[in-house]
């Protein structure tokens, strides 16, 4: 019956009859294979002319194979099946579906292996589900592979397809591959091969580039150099440089590429992420997204993408395909589900390629009002008082992406603008402001902060935002502005509202210029809000028990987050800012003037009652809205 051996069916379906002829019973979910579609035709026709006979109960061969009307559930039985064994965590497991939905073309379990999981505990389960037996190979013995069969297939074809033929059964080869469903592949291997039927084991990826590396090594270690420069002549290899550029161009316009591109931005938007990260790995390309400042990995695309995807990037941030090996900024406007958006890109190379980060600028995000910032009531009636003051300097303080701008924002939308002429010089725009004057810095050509500052003060302003102080110069013009009646706000880069006073003593402001020009410090943070749809309250683990009664927790039970679809099993969803309000008064003012230390001067503003980070944090842990875990994440003990 041409290549059909059905003893050997008999053997993978493990019946006890022998002589009594069955159809080849493939995986649930299965492609039939054509030399198997072949054989079934031939039991088929034999079937029409002579019963068979019962074997097990069944009476009708079409019993053996059923089509699964429901389609295959592995990613959720393996995921679950992961999980139990503990070989993944419940967030390890949202992570890899979440980007099995956005990549369709990528299993689970690729998808899982990928970012790091155990390849073998994944593969073992993967085969248990298919019904496929699971082996390793030693690719340190001579015996790893069949040596005949594999240079019959080629090294670069089992490297590409990742298939590497074990050994032969007989008139049979065992081939093992990493995918359960590698109908065709195995098809092609038997034709190559030009064998009567093949066996399918299922490996690892490891295990397979392990024999062909070391089987390159071996083959590199007999390569006689001189041989090889002999037949090489200077004028055979030539640099095309307009060629390469010209197909990255035609790549990167191609439509698939642009929906990609559009797809990254789109989806980023929806799950209301803060910047995209496109990070060249050795393999593969990771996407990830920044959501309530933790970067969650949502995509994972073929390496062979990484040059159309940056070089689309680049066209529509219309910056250089061409140059490589300089960081690059740019920035994108569109409008994306019917908002638009501004898109910082900034590119930086790489040795496995060019990262690509763009940073998603959205100005529903800077339209929240004050009280919606996370303030204390207390604290946000002085800093509203602060802010209607005539003159002075008030500074908001803290790391990169603690919320500063926003702040900063929000504050100078409180303002009557009808009345006040307010600018700002910031490095660069990130948002538009209406009814506000906008000035973006050039270091390049000379527009510093300084100048530019410099320049606002003769434009009779009463309100100027300064973007960041950064030195000598930008600070002594901000004292001056503040000295001569204008009120001027503007961020610091410190941990604390106390240590931005000494900082300005360091850039080289007197002290008493400084205690005279200063009205107020806000330093602030950025901690993840608990999640409202899985929130519920746990006791309070022992070792917490005596560290949370002293920060003022007499409470049995703090609020956590069991962890849900809605925020992506981490428990956590939104954000809200911890803030020290440093508020300058005559008492401080002196103190500054006598330049004190900073250990000195914080312990003198806690006694004139300045809520600190940490203080602050933890009242909002007493009232459900974060968690310990985060407060400790963002603040530090400062006395």
């Amino acid at each position: 019956m041409g290549d059909f051996d059905l003893d050997d069916v008999l053997k993978d379906l493990g019946e006890p009859d022998a002589n009594a002829p069955v159809e080849p019973s493939p995986q649930p979910g299965r492609a039939i294979s054509s030399s198997e579609m072949s054989s079934h035709k031939t039991l088929h026709d034999h079937d029409e002319q002579q019963p068979v006979q019962a074997m097990g109960g069944l009476t009708d061969l079409s019993e053996l194979y059923q089509p699964d009307d429901n389609p295959s559930t592995e990613p959720e039985c393996l995921g679950s099946a992961l999980l139990a064994r503990g070989v993944i965590t419940a967030e390890q497991l949202a992570t890899a579906e979440r980007v099995a939905k956005q990549t369709p073309d990528r299993s689970l379990a690729q998808i899982l292996i990928d970012t790091g999981i155990d390849e073998v505990a994944v593969q073992e389960l993967v085969a248990s589900a298919s019904r496929l037996p699971f082996e390793r190979i030693d690719f340190e013995s001579t015996d790893s592979h069949d040596h005949k069969a594999f240079n019959k297939l080629g090294a670069e074809y089992c490297k590409e397809n990742l298939v590497l033929p074990l050994r032969r059964e007989g008139t049979r080869v065992v081939v093992g591959t990493t995918n359960p469903d590698d109908v065709f592949l195995l098809d092609d291997v038997k034709r190559r091969l030009g064998v009567p039927s093949i066996k399918h084991v299922l490996v690892t990826g490891y295990d397979i580039r392990g024999v062909i590396e070391l089987l390159d090594e071996s083959e590199a270690e007999e390569y006689d150099v001189d041989d090889i420069l002999a037949d090489v002549d200077e004028d055979d290899v030539e640099v095309v440089k307009e060629e390469q550029q010209d197909a990255d161009l035609e790549d990167a316009e191609s439509s698939p590429v642009v929906r990609y591109v559009n797809h990254i931005i789109q989806t980023a938007t929806k799950e209301g992420a803060s910047d995209i990260h496109i990070e060249p790995d050795d393999k593969s390309l990771k996407v990830r997204f920044r959501i309530d400042g933790v970067l969650f990995e949502m995509m994972n695309t073929p390496k062979k993408m990484h040059a159309a995807l940056t070089s689309r990037i680049k066209i529509m941030a219309n910056l250089d395909i061409a140059e490589r090996r300089l960081p690059q900024d740019g920035r994108i406007r569109a409008t994306v589900l019917g908002r638009k958006l501004d898109l910082r890109v900034s590119t930086v190379p790489t040795p496995k390629g060019e990262k690509t980060v763009m940073r998603i600028l959205d100005t529903r995000s800077i339209n929240v009002t004050l009280d919606e910032l996370g303030f204390a009531e207390d604290t946000l009636t002085i800093w509203k008082n602060q802010i209607a003051q005539p003159h002075g300097i008030i500074l908001v303080t803290g790391p990169t992406g603690s919320g500063k701008t926003t702040t900063l924002y929000s504050s100078l939308k409180q303002m009557d603008l009808r009345k006040l002429n307010v600018s700002t010089v910031e490095d660069p725009v990130e948002y538009n402001l209406s009814g506000v004057t906008q000035i973006q810095t050039h270091e390049r050509i000379g527009m510093t902060f300084a100048k530019a500052l410099k320049a606002l003060l003769r434009q009779d302003p009463d309100v100027v935002m300064l973007g960041e102080i950064r030195d000598m110069e930008t600070a002594t013009i901000a004292i001056q502005a503040a000295l001569t009646g204008h009120l001027v706000l503007s961020t610091l880069h410190t941990n604390d509202a106390p240590s931005s006073i000494t900082r300005l003593i360091n850039i080289g402001i007197e002290p008493f210029l400084v205690g005279a020009a200063l009205n107020a410090v806000l330093a602030q943070r950025l901690v993840r809000r608990i999640c409202n749809y899985c929130k519920h309250d746990v006791p309070i683990k022992d070792e917490l028990v005596e560290f949370v009664q002293m920060h003022g927790i007499t409470s049995e039970k703090l609020a956590y987050g069991k962890g849900c679809q809605r925020c992506r099993e981490t428990g956590y969803a939104g954000r809200q800012g911890l803030y020290e309000l440093l508020v300058m008064d005559d008492q401080t003012r002196d103190a500054v003037a006598r330049n004190p230390n900073v250990t000195e001067f914080r312990r003198t503003c806690s006694e004139r009652g300045m809520v600190s980070l940490r203080e602050d944090g933890f009242k909002k842990v007493a009232a459900g809205v974060t968690t310990v875990e985060e407060i400790l994440r963002v603040t530090e003990a400062t006395i």
